[in-house]
């Protein structure tokens, strides 16, 4: 997925804030399971909550405005209930990395209570098209 950075992306500094990579991240899975055939709201429809649990990220250089990111997603992680994800932000024009998370997400019902990966996910995720 391709973000471009916008003026409205950055900081005092003029840099991109770094709580806006945490959005570009949310962005990046959700188009990266659109492109396996999944829709978030669709799962969300049929009862299959997914929020953030844990994220670690590594900020290793700034992104400045008029960029062009580029943001890479894979699995890392497949359990139960939960998976982590590696996403990282670089620009279109080197392939400098700016950003690095590993994101972890838990499987819930609409009561908050953990339930399995649907089969459908576990596919995706394994990158088959089952």
């Amino acid at each position: 997925m391709q973000i471009r950075i916008y003026y409205e992306d950055t900081d005092a500094g003029g840099v991109v804030y770094h709580a806006n990579y945490l959005g570009y991240f949310e962005r990046a899975r959700t188009e990266y399971l659109r492109q396996r055939g999944l829709s978030v709201k669709q799962l969300h429809d049929e009862g299959y909550i997914f929020p953030v649990v844990r994220v670690e990220v590594d900020f290793r250089s700034p992104a400045r405005l008029d960029d062009l990111l580029r943001i890479d997603t894979s699995v890392l992680e497949v359990g139960k209930t939960s998976f982590t994800l590696l996403q990282r932000a670089f620009r279109q024009a080197d392939d400098k990395t700016f950003v690095e998370a590993k994101v972890t997400l838990v499987c819930v019902a609409p009561g908050m209570k953990a339930k399995r990966l649907p089969a459908p996910l576990l596919a995706a995720l394994a990158g088959t098209d089952d």
